[in-house]
C-alpha cells in the first residue's frame, strides 16, 4: 500500500509579509512583493497547506507558539478571511473534520448556514416561478445563519491548546497592517465589480480607488480587524447577539444599495433570533474502506462524504491498478456518475429528510451500481438513480428517479494542518459564490454568504430532499476528507469547486492510491469531473492527454474547462515526516510549509 509513497522532498520558500495602510481598503505604494509559494513541504512537528501563503504563515505560526492543528487551522482560516474574502470568512460556513491522534477517533463539525424561521419551501419561487438565479445570489434573501464562528470558537474550546485570543491575533493583525494584492484576487474583484460597485460598504473595502486594486498593491480591513478581535474577546456570541448580529440581520433585511443602482436586491428573512439560535452540528462521520483503507469525511448535510465514499466503493469492485490509465479513468468517471445520481435523489438535511447512508454505502449496492458499468462505453446520461433500500446484489437496471444537479457556486477554500502529536484537521469553508451575495455588512469587514441558493428552487424529484424550509441546511457538496491506514493518520485533502469537490477528491485519491502517482502528482494531475451529465467537464490538459483521448475514443464528450477545484493535502510519511502539498498552479499556486523543514529538503 505504501509502496509508491516515495517523492524527493521540495524546499520550502517562505517571505514574511509586512505591509502597513492608512485607510479601509487603501493601497500603499510602493507594495512589498507578494509572498513566495511553494506547493510542497516536508519536514517535522506539523504542517498547514492552503492556498495563500500568508494563511499558511498564521497556521505555522501558531504551531510554533504550541499551538496543535485545531488552533493552526483556525487561524489560518481566519487569515483566509482576510486575504481570499471572497471565497470564506466569518460570513459564511462549512465542515471541520479532526483527527485526535490521543483516541485514534475522527470528530466533524457541522457548521453549515441555516434557512431563516421565516423561509419556507416556495421562497425562491414567484408566481410559481423560479426567480433568476442571479437575482437570488444578490440579495438578501440568499443569505442564511453563519455557522463559521461558532465552528472556530467549538473546534479551539473543545480539542485546541490556545485560547481564542492567541488563535486569531495573525488574521487581525493581518487586517490590520493589510495584505499583497495579487492576480487572483484582482480578476475576482474585476469578475464582481459590477455588482460590488452597487453596494457602498462593498465598493470602499474592496474597490478604494473605483476600480479593481492592481496586484502588487496593499488592501486593508480594518474593520474586520475589529470584528475579529470582539470575537477573539466574546467568542460566536460576539456575532450571533449584540450590535453585530443587529448590524448583519438589518443589512440582510435591507441590502444597503447605492441609491444610484437600478439593481433589485430582494430583502431578506434573517432575524437577530435566527442568528441567536445558530449553533453547529457534531456529526458521526462518513466512514468507508477502500483497499485497505478507512476513508472519513462529513455527513448529511454534505453530500460530498457520502458521494465520494459510494464512488470509492464502487471503484473497489475493480482492480485499478492492472488497467491502463484511461480504462482506469473511464471507470472513475462512470462511478462519478452514478453517485451523482444518487447524491442528487437522495441526500438533504437529515434534521428534515430520512437520508438511507446504509444502503448508499453498502457492498451490495456498490456492485449493483458497478455492474451497470460498461468497459467499452460510457452509460447514456443522466442515469437513473438506484434503490439503496432494496440493493441485492444483483444487476437491476436503473429504475429511479433523474434528479439533476442544481446550481451550486465554486468559491470555496480548504485547508489542511497537523502537528507534532499527530492531530489532524481537514477544513473546507465558504460563502458561497465568488464574493458571496456581494454584501458586506458596513462598518464590519465581512461579506455575506449567498448559501441558501445552494436549495433546489423548485422541487427536482418527487420528495426532493433540497427545498427550502424553516432552520434548514442547505445541501453542500464539501467533501473534507481523513484517510486512516492501520489506525494512524496517512492522508488529509479537500478542495473547493462547488459539485467538483466531489469529484476532485475522489480523483485525487483514485490517483494517489490505485495509479501510483505521489502526492504532489496526484494534486497537480489534470482533472476531469463527470456529474451524471451528458458532458464531462475537463480540464485542456486532461483532454489533450493519451488517456483523454482513448476516452473521447471510447464515447466521452467533454467541456473543456480552465480550472477544476484547488486541493490541499497532506501525507503522514515514515521516520515522523510529513509532507504538506498545495496546487502548483490553479487559482495562481497555493503554499505548503511545515514546522521544522526537513534537512533533506
Amino acid at each position: 500500500m505504501r509502496a509508491s509513497r516515495r517523492l524527493a522532498a521540495l524546499a520550502v520558500g517562505t517571505l514574511l509579509l509586512s505591509a502597513v495602510g492608512t485607510a479601509p481598503g487603501a493601497a500603499a505604494d510602493p507594495a512589498p512583493a507578494p509572498p513566495d509559494r511553494a506547493p510542497v513541504a516536508t519536514g517535522y512537528g506539523g504542517a498547514v497547506a492552503t492556498v495563500d501563503p500568508d494563511a499558511t504563515r498564521a497556521g505555522i505560526e501558531l504551531l510554533r507558539r504550541g499551538g496543535n492543528a485545531v488552533d493552526a487551522a483556525v487561524a489560518a482560516a481566519a487569515a483566509l478571511g482576510v486575504t481570499e474574502p471572497y471565497s470564506g470568512g466569518i460570513g459564511g460556513g462549512g465542515f471541520f473534520v479532526y483527527y485526535d491522534a490521543r483516541s485514534g477517533e475522527v470528530h466533524t463539525i457541522d457548521g453549515r448556514e441555516t434557512a431563516p424561521a421565516a423561509m419556507e419551501e416556495d421562497a425562491f419561487l414567484e408566481d410559481g416561478t423560479p426567480i433568476p438565479f442571479a437575482e437570488a445570489v444578490t440579495s438578501g434573501l440568499s443569505v442564511g445563519a453563519p455557522g463559521t464562528p461558532d465552528t472556530w470558537e467549538r473546534a479551539v474550546e473543545r480539542w485546541g491548546r490556545s485560547d481564542l485570543d492567541e488563535v486569531m491575533r495573525p488574521a487581525i493583525r493581518l487586517a490590520e497592517e493589510g495584505f499583497t494584492v495579487d492576480a487572483t484576487f484582482q480578476q475576482q474583484t474585476a469578475a464582481n465589480a459590477e455588482r460590488f460597485a452597487d453596494f457602498p460598504a462593498t465598493r470602499e473595502l474592496f474597490m478604494p480607488e473605483g476600480a479593481p486594486p492592481e496586484p502588487g498593491t496593499v488592501l486593508r480591513n480594518p474593520d474586520l480587524a475589529d470584528t475579529y478581535r470582539a470575537f477573539a474577546r466574546h467568542g460566536a456570541e460576539a456575532v450571533y447577539s449584540g450590535p453585530i448580529a443587529e448590524d448583519i440581520a438589518a443589512t440582510v433585511q435591507e441590502p444597503p444599495l447605492d441609491p444610484a443602482s437600478d439593481r433589485n436586491a430582494r430583502p431578506g428573512l434573517l432575524t437577530t433570533e435566527d442568528l441567536a439560535g445558530y449553533e453547529a452540528v457534531d456529526r458521526e462521520p462518513v466512514h468507508s474502506e477502500y483497499r485497505g483503507l478507512d476513508v472519513y469525511g462529513m455527513a448529511p448535510p454534505s453530500s460530498g462524504g457520502i458521494a465520494v465514499a459510494e464512488t470509492l466503493n464502487i471503484l473497489e469492485t475493480f482492480e485499478l491498478g492492472e488497467l491502463s490509465d484511461a480504462d482506469a479513468l473511464h471507470r472513475y468517471l462512470e462511478a462519478t456518475k452514478l453517485a451523482f445520481a444518487d447524491r442528487n435523489a437522495y441526500v438533504g438535511d437529515p434534521a428534515y429528510v430520512d437520508v438511507p447512508v446504509q444502503g448508499l454505502l453498502s457492498d451490495e449496492f456498490a456492485a449493483e451500481r458497478a455492474c451497470l458499468i460498461d468497459p467499452a462505453a460510457p452509460l447514456p446520461a443522466p442515469v437513473p438513480a438506484g434503490d439503496p433500500a432494496g440493493a441485492g446484489g444483483g444487476c437491476p437496471e436503473p429504475a429511479g428517479a433523474i434528479a439533476p444537479e442544481g446550481a451550486e457556486g465554486t468559491s470555496t477554500t480548504h485547508l489542511v494542518t497537523s502537528d507534532v502529536w499527530g492531530n489532524v484537521v481537514s477544513y473546507t469553508f465558504t460563502i458561497e459564490q465568488t464574493g458571496g451575495s456581494g454584501i458586506t455588512v458596513p462598518g464590519r469587514g465581512f461579506l455575506l454568504n449567498n448559501e441558501l441558493t445552494d436549495f433546489n428552487f423548485a422541487p427536482a424529484v418527487a420528495g426532493d430532499p433540497n427545498l427550502p424550509a424553516p432552520g434548514k441546511r442547505p445541501r453542500s457538496s464539501m467533501a473534507p476528507t481523513i484517510v486512516v491506514d492501520d489506525g494512524r493518520p496517512w492522508l488529509a485533502l479537500g478542495s473547493p469547486g462547488g459539485a467538483t469537490i466531489i469529484t476532485t477528491v475522489a480523483q485525487t485519491l483514485v490517483n494517489r492510491v490505485d495509479l501510483g502517482h505521489s502526492l504532489p502528482e496526484a494534486v497537480a494531475a489534470p482533472r476531469a469531473s463527470q456529474r451524471n451529465g451528458a458532458r464531462t467537464d475537463a480540464e485542456p490538459a486532461f483532454v489533450a492527454s493519451p488517456a483523454g483521448q482513448r476516452l473521447a475514443g471510447l464515447g466521452h464528450s467533454f467541456n473543456p474547462t480552465a480550472e477544476i477545484g484547488a486541493a490541499a493535502a497532506l501525507e503522514f510519511l515514515s521516520r515522523h515526516r510529513v509532507r504538506a502539498v498545495a496546487e502548483p498552479e490553479r487559482r495562481g499556486g497555493g503554499h505548503a510549509a511545515v514546522r521544522v523543514p526537513s534537512p533533506r529538503s
